[in-house]
């Protein structure tokens, strides 16, 4: 069987380490590209890592990104000039870079996601069914816990948990969104959707969804303890994506939740 030709961009980063590492293992896959949006020198797994260019990721049939939105959207425009297929770990988008998005999805097969862990997603699923069940007689809040060095907030995974709360309502998401506080020891519930995230240490990442009737609280939570489940979750992805033609996917597409 060929190997996959895998390109990681941002590849000195927090998660594109974790990719490199992950990659080396998975005997789907052979590490052919290795970008950064800076020049560097040394050579890592034995690659030397290249800019952001047509060259550099013609080289790849699958790309994994976790930069940062600027980024993604520059690497989105090369890959859909070369036809290329991406999986998306990126957070923090705007609105106008969601349909940005969607639209190169129209020319090339985009698999995206706030969280590529299995058990977030399971989480997420039951999130609507929870929310579906309880209705309107209980009001819910996002509490989400990472490490010092992440800059958006609420997280991506944040978010998605709460626009699965807001399938479980039938309403739009944007038009219940609450709060966001950032780093409170406690926070209220509210009719809209409100979300707390604590940056702290190096946590990896805890999630939880709570829903409360004032006469009762159910809690779903989700603790990650490895950066290996997010690594592992983006591989699974790459291989799915490989017989997909042009299309805008999420990680529930793959797990068929």
């Amino acid at each position: 069987m060929n190997k996959i030709k895998l390109g990681i961009t941002g590849c000195k980063g927090r998660m594109g380490m974790q990719l490199i590492k992950s990659a080396k293992k998975d005997k789907n896959f052979k590490l052919t590209v290795l970008t950064e949006n800076i020049r560097l020198l040394e050579s890592i797994s034995g690659i030397k890592p290249e800019l952001n260019s047509l060259k550099a990721l013609k080289k790849a049939d699958v790309i994994i990104d976790f930069t940062i939105p600027k980024c993604t959207l520059e690497i989105l425009k090369i890959a859909s000039k070369l036809k290329k297929k991406i999986v998306i770990g990126t957070t923090g988008f705007t609105k106008k870079e969601e349909r940005i998005i969607k639209n190169f999805s129209k020319k090339i097969p985009i698999l995206k996601a706030g969280n590529m862990s299995l058990g977030i997603n399971l989480l997420m699923y039951l999130t609507e069914i929870a929310s579906k069940s309880l209705g309107n007689n209980f009001d819910s809040k996002v509490l989400e816990i990472h490490h010092k060095h992440k800059k958006d907030h609420p997280s991506g995974t944040a978010l998605m948990l709460g626009k699965g709360i807001a399938v479980g309502k039938n309403k739009n998401f944007n038009s219940i969104i609450g709060k966001k506080f950032l780093n409170k020891k406690s926070f209220p519930y509210s009719k809209k959707i409100n979300f707390n995230s604590i940056r702290r240490g190096e946590i990896i990442g805890e999630h939880e969804v709570k829903f409360s009737s004032r006469k009762e609280i159910i809690s779903l939570n989700h603790e990650a303890f490895d950066r290996a489940l997010y690594s592992e979750g983006a591989l699974m992805a790459a291989r799915w994506l490989m017989n997909k033609r042009a299309g805008l996917f999420s990680m529930r597409d793959l797990l068929k939740f």
